[in-house]
Order: structure tokens, then C-alpha cells, then sequence
């Protein structure tokens, strides 16, 4: 019950609301529709996770929404339409431009196509904007047939009464010229009102060749948030100026052939690398740094190779030095350098030698391994210079910063990339940052503080060197949260045959987020709240072929990596995963690899996906259930406050 006090109590924010709600009944009207909003179903979430840049099969997941939107046109259609109908009618949905080249090319009644596929779409989106209010379809709608996509989607063509009046809409688009156009606008709104929120996991970046076509496409969305990965803070080091993320980015790049990004996407000039790889490692055939690519030019191999080698080398300095400026991340036997016997050719670590399997190396002085020669220098100098003028990948980084952090809650789901750093025994572990001490959930938010001040003009110098260098840290340092391995055997895996030397001891969490009592202990220190409450993470790929399963700790742990990367199809045994969270509960999606957008719209082939159904309502979730659901009941609240305000003259 509302009394005079609570008015007087919350006056300020009434008299605030007031101004957008200047009177009774325009309050009462907001609370009217807000109250309708509960009523609707859950929007449709979806988890994508470890992306790598391979945007082909990102896109067309996105396009199909992970096969819900063929599922529908199944529901819709199964009686009236073939299988063959029904699947060029998705690809439409899914590349419609590029399909109706293709079908003005073969089709010879274009009018009579128009009118057919004009009267399926509709009822298509129909069906996906069901979920919405009419004023959140009608901002999902292009300006130019917003007007007339309304009055399709909220007539039907079975009222007698309306029946001429829908078809002489139909017969106009096709009369006027406007089929393609308007097919196509038809078509985008299927396709960004199926999924109502997008969850990225992290790691958008390396491997795959299109993280920057990745990045593009998030920019054009309105509904999406992504928790940063290991990969994804490397390119914010180097977008930041960290010049050992640089050359991780540019090793990274190399090792998989993978130039598009650097070059196409960000404009990053390779040709004095490429300048100073042929003169240094002209005679070297550099052959533990031939990229993984079945690329069939040897002389590009051969230079790719050498400018593998190249960064790879200026890595290990500069990391050195990284390593002596900050002594509190106790990372000395990271040193790499420090331990190589040149004389014996030879690496010494742990009372072992072990031989080099490459020992040329030109530019590594014994007596001072971490100096920079005069040539590295210059071309370390150039290559930061790329980085930091690259408009494009400092606008995307902008984007990771604007809808990007290191974990979120939503719906009574834990988001985060990789790991809550932990002790042995399943307790919180703490780590040092700037002279104090975090866990859990105060060290999410403070090291994403930290990595927002590397982008802040007034951050003082001193702290915001500390955060630049922190980058690298985040990739690669053991108490990371992106990382939490005891090391990062990169030297080792280039130049030791040993596989003893290769290994990375991971963390705690990895050792016993199977065990529900943990994933609970995380889930009350990061304060998540809800019956059915779960922690949703990739980094770690899952590997399906071997039996793995993706639902840990009697499913209150959900892994999503299910390997995007081509890299990683082998291991997996699949080529990714989406979450689906609708309103009848979660679904995992399970792809299998996707060969190229040509031949889906060519022959109409689709991502060949399998449903898992992870966890199921007993009743349909509603937006009352829902975070927004929350933040809809508090803002009903304060309006009939503001209501009684009005009412009883508190407020004139």
C-alpha cells in the first residue's frame, strides 16, 4: 500500500518521472502497457562462444538463428510446401539478396515468384515478432515499409473483410518495382527478431580469417553483450600499445596463415616485418615456423615462415622485459632467453637440458638476450605505429569496452570466458593487484576497471602504463582469469622436442568445476540469485569425439566451446555450439562444420545442427520472470507512486 511518507521519501525520482509522464493518465497508460509487457513471453537468448574469426559460420548462425528459424518455417509450411520449397525459402530468409540474383536468373514468371514468396513471408514474421510488443517490432523495422510491414504482419488475409485489402498491398509492391526491396527488408526483420539478446563469450579474435567482419556485424546490433576472452584482451593490449601483444597478435596471425585481419580488415603494414624477415633469415629455411595452412604457394610459405619466426623472437624480448618491470607477477621463469646454453645449443630448465630443434638465432646476443637490435627496434616502433593508427580496430575495441567486461550476470546466468581464479580446496583465491588483494567477483570488476583505464585520457600515467602492460598479463599470466594455466609453454612447444617441456598446468577451477558444491560456492560470491541458476563458459574447448560432454556439475556448469576454429574441428570432433535460452528453457545446439556462404546460397545447404535439450520449464517463462521483468515491476511501482502523487495533489 502506498503511503504519504514513501511518496515524500522517493519525491525526487517522482518529480524526475513527472517530466516524462506529465500527467495521471499519461501514467496510468505506461503502467497499463508495462503490465501487458510481463505478460509476454521470454525473449529468446543465444550463447556464443571461442568465435576465433571464423565469420562464415558465425554469420550463418546468426542468419538461421541457430536453426530456429528453419524450424519454423517447418511448422508454418509442412502441409502446404515441399521439403525443396521450404529450404530455398530459408535460404532467402537467410541471403537474400545474393539469392534473388540467383533466382532472377533462373525464374521466368518473376511476378507470380514475388507474390508466392511475399505471401510466405509474412506469416513467417509473424510468428518470430509474436513475442514482442507492436513498438519494439516497429523500431526492428526498416523506416522506409516500416507502415506497410505493420499492417501486413497485423492483418490476415483469412478476414474476408480484410482479404482485398491485403492483397492489393501485395499486388502494389509488385506493381511498383519494390519485390526486391522489400523482400529483403522482410527478411533482415526475421532475422533480428529471432534472437532477442546475443551473448559472445568471448575470444572473437585469432585464428579464423574475419574477426574484423565479426566486429562489424556486431557494431550494426542493438542487443548484445560480450565477456571478454584471453584472445580478445591480447588485441586490446596491442589496439592499446603493448608491444609484446602486439607480436603475440602477429605470431598468433602468422602461425595460421591468417593475414585478412591484420591487412584487410585493419590496414596493420606488414612489409617492413616482411623487409626485415628476408634480410635477417634469408638462408634460414625456418621450418618449425612453416604456419598450419594448406596453402599451395611455397614462396609465400617460405616468407610467412620467416616473419613467423621473426615476431616470434621479438616476443621473447620483449616479454623479458615485461616480466622485470613488474616483479610482483613473479613470472622470472618465463625468461625463456636466460636459459638457452648457445655454446651447447641447448635449453636448461629444471636441472634438464634439452636440445634446441632451431638454434639460429642471429639477433639474440648471449650476454644480453632482451637487448633490441637496432633493426628490431625500428621495426618494433613501426609496427606499434600500425596498431595505434588503425582506426577500424580502435573502433572495435571501443565496441568490446561499450558492451564488453570480464563477467555478467543475467537471467541467473554467470557469464564469463574462462575461469574464477580458486585454491585447491574450492575456495576463492585471491590475487594481487596494485598493492591489494581481490577475489571472486571484486576481481572481475576490478581488473575490468583496470583494463578500461589503458583507454582513459585522465588515468594517470603511472596507472594507466600498469594497465597497457597488464594486458599481456591477462593473456598469459597464472592467476589471470583468462588464462589460470601455471604457464604459457610458447618458446617450448617452437624449439623443444620434449613434450614434457610443453606442459601447462591448469588451474584449480578446471580441476573441480565438475563438483555442483563449487559451481555454487561461484554462484553465491558472484551474488547470482534464482532456483535454476547456472554458469555459462567456453575457452576450454569440449572435446565431443572423446566423449566429453558439454553439461558439467549436474548441469549447473554449461561449456560452450565446441570449437569454431578449423584448427579445432579435429579435436572436438564439431564445429561449435550455440545456447539457446527461450521461454520453454535452454537448448544446446550443436554444429557441425559449415563450409561456405557460396555454396549455402547456391545450393540452398544449411549448418547441419543437432538439438540437445539441456534444461526445460515446467510452465513458459514470461518477462515477469526475467531480469527485465524485475526492472519493468520496480518502474510499475514508482509510476503508481507517481499516480497517487498526482492524485492527492503531492504533485501539481
Amino acid at each position: 500500500m502506498i503511503t504519504e511518507e514513501q511518496i515524500n521519501a522517493d519525491m525526487r525520482v517522482l518529480q524526475l518521472l513527472s517530466q516524462s509522464f506529465p500527467t495521471a493518465e499519461a501514467a496510468s497508460t505506461e503502467i497499463i502497457n508495462l503490465q501487458a509487457i510481463l505478460n509476454l513471453p521470454k525473449g529468446t537468448e543465444h550463447f556464443m562462444a571461442d568465435i576465433h574469426g571464423e565469420h562464415e559460420a558465425f554469420l550463418h548462425i546468426l542468419r538461421n538463428a541457430s536453426g530456429s528459424i528453419k524450424r519454423k518455417v517447418g511448422e508454418i509450411f509442412a502441409a502446404t510446401m515441399s521439403s525443396e520449397e521450404m529450404r530455398e525459402l530459408c535460404t532467402l530468409i537467410y541471403y537474400p539478396e545474393k539469392k534473388l540474383e540467383i533466382i532472377k536468373a533462373q525464374e521466368e514468371d518473376m511476378p507470380t515468384f514475388y507474390r508466392q514468396t511475399l505471401k510466405r513471408l509474412i506469416p513467417v514474421c509473424q510468428v518470430v515478432s509474436s513475442k514482442y510488443t507492436r513498438s519494439r517490432v516497429r523500431k526492428a523495422l526498416p523506416r522506409a515499409y516500416a507502415y506497410i510491414i505493420e499492417e501486413l504482419l497485423h492483418e490476415s488475409p483469412s478476414d474476408i473483410n480484410k482479404q482485398a485489402y491485403w492483397d492489393a498491398i501485395i499486388e502494389s509492391i509488385v506493381e511498383t518495382g519494390q519485390s526486391d526491396s522489400f523482400i529483403i527488408a522482410i527478411c533482415y526483420v526475421i532475422q533480428r527478431l529471432s534472437v532477442d539478446q546475443l551473448h559472445i563469450l568471448g575470444d572473437v579474435f585469432d585464428r579464423g580469417p574475419g574477426a574484423h567482419i565479426i566486429m562489424d556485424t556486431l557494431l550494426e546490433r542493438e542487443r548484445f553483450d560480450c565477456q571478454w576472452g584471453n584472445h580478445d584482451a591480447l588485441w586490446m593490449g596491442a589496439a592499446a600499445g603493448n608491444d609484446a601483444c602486439i607480436m603475440n597478435a602477429l605470431r598468433l596471425s602468422l602461425r595460421f596463415a591468417n593475414m585478412t585481419t591484420l591487412e584487410d580488415g585493419y590496414g596493420i603494414n606488414l612489409l617492413p616485418l616482411a623487409t626485415f624477415a628476408m634480410d635477417v633469415y634469408r638462408d634460414d629455411p625456418c621450418a618449425l615456423f612453416r604456419p598450419k595452412t594448406d596453402m599451395a604457394d611455397m614462396r609465400r610459405i617460405q616468407l610467412l615462415s620467416k616473419m613467423h619466426k621473426a615476431v616470434a623472437v621479438l616476443q621473447f624480448k620483449l616479454e623479458g622485459a615485461l616480466i622485470d618491470a613488474h616483479p610482483e607477477w613473479a613470472m622470472e621463469d618465463r625468461k625463456v632467453l636466460s636459459f638457452i646454453d648457445f655454446e651447447r645449443r641447448t635449453y636448461c630448465v629444471g636441472g634438464a637440458s634439452y636440445p634446441l630443434l632451431d638454434a639460429n638465432l642471429p639477433t639474440v646476443a648471449p650476454a644480453d638476450p632482451y637487448r633490441l637490435t637496432d633493426a628490431e627496434a625500428a621495426l618494433v616502433e613501426q609496427l606499434h605505429h600500425s596498431f595505434r593508427v588503425s582506426d577500424k580496430l580502435q573502433q572495435h575495441i571501443k565496441c568490446l569496452l561499450q558492451h564488453g567486461c570480464m563477467y555478467t550476470v543475467c537471467n541467473s546466468n554467470l557469464l564469463f570466458h574462462a575461469s574464477v581464479p580458486l585454491n585447491e580446496d574450492g575456495t576463492l583465491r585471491e590475487v594481487e593487484l596494485l598493492g591489494k588483494r581481490y577475489s571472486g567477483r571484486a576481481l572481475m570488476h576490478q581488473i575490468g576497471m583496470i583494463v578500461r583505464s589503458a583507454f582513459t585520457s585522465d588515468t594517470p600515467a603511472p596507472k594507466r602504463q600498469f594497465a597497457k602492460d597488464y594486458f599481456w598479463y591477462l593473456w598469459c599470466g597464472k592467476d589471470s582469469p583468462l588464462f589460470d594455466k601455471s604457464c604459457m609453454t610458447t618458446f617450448e612447444r617452437y624449439f623443444v622436442a620434449d613434450a614434457a617441456t610443453h606442459v601447462e598446468k591448469k588451474g584449480a577451477y578446471y580441476l573441480l568445476r565438475n563438483d555442483p558444491v563449487i559451481c555454487d560456492r561461484i554462484l553465491d560470491a558472484f551474488e547470482v540469485k534464482g532456483t535454476h541458476r547456472h554458469i555459462i563458459n567456453g575457452h576450454v574447448p569440449v572435446h565431443v569425439a572423446q566423449g566429453e560432454t558439454p553439461i558439467k556439475a549436474d548441469g549447473k556448469l554449461m561449456v560452450i566451446d565446441g570449437g569454431f576454429a578449423e584448427p579445432y574441428h579435429h579435436t572436438t570432433g564439431i564445429a561449435g555450439y550455440t545456447l539457446v535460452y527461450h521461454s520453454r528453457g535452454f537448448e544446446l545446439i550443436q554444429h557441425e562444420p559449415f563450409k561456405n556462404t557460396k555454396e549455402a546460397i547456391r545450393l540452398g545447404t544449411d549448418i547441419k545442427s543437432s538439438k540437445q535439450i539441456v534444461e526445460m520449464s515446467g510452465s513458459r517463462l514470461l518477462v515477469r520472470d526475467t531480469d527485465k521483468g524485475e526492472i519493468l515491476e520496480s518502474q510499475i511501482r514508482e509510476l503508481k507512486e507517481l499516480l497517487y502523487a498526482y492524485r492527492h495533489g503531492l504533485i501539481k
